[in-house]
């Protein structure tokens, strides 16, 4: 396996990977609707990566089977997006790893690639107690912050 950073190309690889990781990590937290909509916006998707990977602040990593431009996962990193200042300047906005990988370590390897031990934030869906828990164990805690968004309420976690 083979980590690297996500390029232009790897546009459609992953987002045919996030579709598949979202439904693998959400069923039951949201209406299949979300994900049958999701799909349906697939060639926007894979424009929106090819955008965010050519010119965004947000940095990814992908995580490539050895069976070439197979996808397991990817991290997503870059500047605060949250307007508080009592946050720290970084936040993880993504990580998934494909449900055949969960317990492998391969989300910490992850996570450790694209984040180090540097202070953080990120937000997560509430009832997702498998990311909570692995959050956790990163040293990330609940702040009380939430937000309501279209697939359910998110709740802030922070690493000082």
């Amino acid at each position: 396996m083979l980590m690297r950073p996500a390029v232009v190309n790897d546009a459609e690889a992953l987002t045919d990977l996030h579709l598949d990781v979202w439904e693998e990590a959400y069923a039951g937290l949201m209406p299949d609707s979300i994900f049958i909509e999701r799909r349906s916006q697939r060639l926007e998707r894979i424009d929106r990566w090819r955008t965010n990977i050519g010119t965004g602040p947000i940095s990814t990593l992908v995580a490539e089977d050895d069976e070439p431009g197979r996808l397991l996962g990817f991290a997503s990193a870059g500047p605060a997006r949250d307007a508080d200042p009592g946050l720290p300047p970084l936040e993880l906005s993504a990580l998934y790893v494909r449900a055949e990988r969960y317990g492998t370590g391969l989300g910490h390897r992850l996570l450790e690639k694209v984040i180090g031990s540097s202070a953080a934030y990120l937000w997560v869906l509430d009832g997702n107690r498998r990311a909570t828990a692995f959050y956790e164990r990163q040293g990330f805690r609940f702040d009380g912050m939430t937000k309501t968004e279209p697939v359910g309420v998110e709740r802030r976690m922070v690493r000082a």
